[in-house]
């Protein structure tokens, strides 16, 4: 109205804003005690994507897109960013430690350029989780590379650890309102042994220790408190028996009646897992690969459901009383996949919506997922 200069649409404005002025002084202030917060001020929204493994071509496409100096691994991530970077708090799975002097390699031993943290902070990541059977790839020394590059591009990170004090201490990051204390562990690191005299540089699965450090977690401030598990049976679509026992152990954990674990997030399996809700608590078998090369089944035939992943975003609300749980109000996931031809992780519901061919992959994705039930329980597919 006022773009037109209109006379008596000046004079509306007016009067409307004048009668909004005198009913704010009727009521409370919005800051004052009492007053009741925007829905958008008591809730969060988490994404968590799946592995990165920078098998041997991806690092040939990072060095192709930096020009031939350096890597850059930003461009192959810009199909999922908008998904990581619009949630308050964004976590990726590094499953590969960092090398040094140009030493990179692929695969059976994974040590990846320095840059991938620069582009995952540039994705949209808050914190990646680093626990993983290729922790140890590069012993000590590259759990201590991987951890300061994520510190240099300012990316928190969970399940390994360069000091006795950092290895015991908790990861809390902050979610719109809330504190999310992100732990991670892993099931084995390849038959690799801890470092001499470090048994906390790598955290392993262990039903007792994670559940005393998500009570740690909850009493150090954290309102939320996610679970990364590196985890699984390789190649297999459906969670093992192992998830199954350990997931229902863990969401059964309470302190005063209240979940010690609000989330868990798996990864390993390289291919999708379903989500499922467990005594209340989502679950997220397994993610999939976000980022990899083509990769093999045990039968070592090439197997595309390896390039195939979902991220998973979820809504957490404030609790009505302090003290109380922060609930999930909103589950989703998000079908992807990495292109190996082109090098670039791609959001299939938006390919698709482009014309590209994937509603195959997408569809089985989607199967997967919902599996063992999810739909009922209010998950749904976003975009």
């Amino acid at each position: 109205m006022i773009a037109r200069r209109h006379l008596v649409a000046l004079v509306i404005t007016a009067i409307l804003a004048a009668a909004a002025a005198c009913q704010a002084d009727e009521q409370e202030p919005a800051g004052l005690p009492g007053a009741p917060a925007p829905a958008a001020a008591r809730s969060f929204t988490l994404v968590a994507t799946g592995d990165i493994i920078p098998h041997t071509p991806v690092i040939e496409r990072a060095r192709f897109d930096a020009g031939g100096a350096g890597h850059d691994f930003r461009p192959m991530l810009e199909g999922v960013a908008s998904v990581v970077s619009g949630a308050d708090l964004a976590l990726c799975h590094l499953e590969t430690v960092v090398g040094t002097n140009g030493g990179y390699t692929g695969g059976p031993l994974f040590r990846s350029p320095p840059e991938i943290a620069d582009a995952l902070a540039a994705t949209g990541y808050d914190g990646c989780a680093t626990a993983s059977t290729h922790s140890l790839d590069d012993g000590a020394a590259g759990i201590r590379r991987t951890l300061d590059a994520l510190d240099g591009a300012g990316v928190r990170h969970a399940g390994t650890a360069r000091t006795e004090a950092e290895g015991t201490s908790v990861t809390l990051l902050p979610a719109g309102p809330a504190k999310v204390a992100h732990l991670s562990y892993t099931a084995d690191t390849n038959g690799r042994p801890l470092p001499a005299g470090q048994p906390w540089a790598v955290h392993r699965i262990d039903e007792n220790r994670i559940m005393a450090d998500a009570k740690a977690a909850r009493a150090a401030g954290a309102d939320v408190v996610v679970v990364s598990l590196h985890w699984g049976t390789a190649w297999q679509d459906a969670p093992d028996v192992v998830q199954l026992a350990l997931a229902r152990s863990l969401t059964a954990s309470r302190t005063d009646g209240r979940p010690d674990i609000d989330l868990i997030l798996g990864t390993r399996a390289h291919v999708p897992q379903p989500y499922e809700k467990v005594n209340g608590t989502w679950v997220v078998y397994g993610l999939g690969d976000l980022v990899t090369g083509e990769t093999v089944n045990k039968q070592r035939r090439p197997d595309p459901r390896g390039n195939q992943s979902s991220a998973a975003r979820f809504t957490f609300a404030a609790p009505a009383r302090p003290g109380g749980r922060w609930q999930v109000t909103k589950a989703a996931f998000v079908p992807q996949m990495f292109d190996i031809d082109a090098g670039r992780a791609v959001n299939l519901n938006k390919a698709l919506a482009q014309g590209a061919d994937v509603r195959g992959a997408r569809d089985r994705i989607e199967d997967v997922v919902l599996s063992r039930g999810a739909a009922k329980d209010g998950l749904t597919m976003g975009e």
